[in-house]
């Protein structure tokens, strides 16, 4: 992860820092006690104290821009712990509706499939067989409402002479599509 990173290494730069620092501090009390008395080793020290200040500096520096890259990283990583905050509550919502939506959904299939059943039980099993037979070939729909001379189930028009041989039959007596073969339910809106 990118803070972490840069977290690792503002305190690596930290620490160079004070590395430098201490050695630069040790070098300067040994000058300011007198412990280097030779010219030559006083005049090295005191170019080591430069360059010492100009390392510190240049770390410093580094520090620095290594901070500012973390405050920047921290800033986004906690905008994007709220955009994923917001986001699962969202969801979580989202899947609290599809809960209800799905118990609803249920329920609506048990009333119906009850309905189902107390209706079918008036029914022939010789009807409910050819039924059955017809909805697992037919996709679902083994009987289809005659409405304006069309099939419900396949959608052709039915032909004068089909539509008047069905209103010469018994209304009790089981019409099937030429076409498809589904059964026809006959209505008020047949057309016949």
């Amino acid at each position: 992860m990118k803070v972490d990173d840069l977290t690792r290494e503002q305190k690596k730069a930290d620490q160079d820092v004070e590395q430098v620092k201490a050695r630069r501090k040790r070098d300067q009390d040994r000058m300011d006690q007198g412990l280097v008395s030779n010219p030559k080793d006083l005049e090295h020290l005191s170019h080591e104290l430069v360059s010492l200040d100009r390392r510190i500096t240049e770390l410093e520096d580094i520090e620095l821009e290594v901070m500012e890259q973390l405050e920047t990283a921290q800033s986004e990583l906690a905008s994007l712990r709220d955009q994923l905050e917001t986001i699962d509550e969202k969801g979580k919502g989202l899947l609290a509706s599809r809960d209800e939506k799905a118990a609803a959904l249920q329920e609506e299939s048990q009333k119906v499939t009850g309905d189902r059943t107390w209706t079918a039980s008036g029914v022939p099993d010789d009807l409910m067989a050819l039924y059955e037979k017809l909805r697992e070939s037919k996709g679902g729909v083994g009987a289809a409402a005659l409405r304006q001379r069309r099939c419900g189930g396949c959608g052709l028009e039915l032909s004068p002479a089909d539509l008047a041989a069905i209103k010469a039959r018994p209304t009790d007596d089981v019409v099937r599509c030429e076409e498809c073969s589904r059964i026809l339910v006959r209505t008020s809106e047949s057309g016949i």
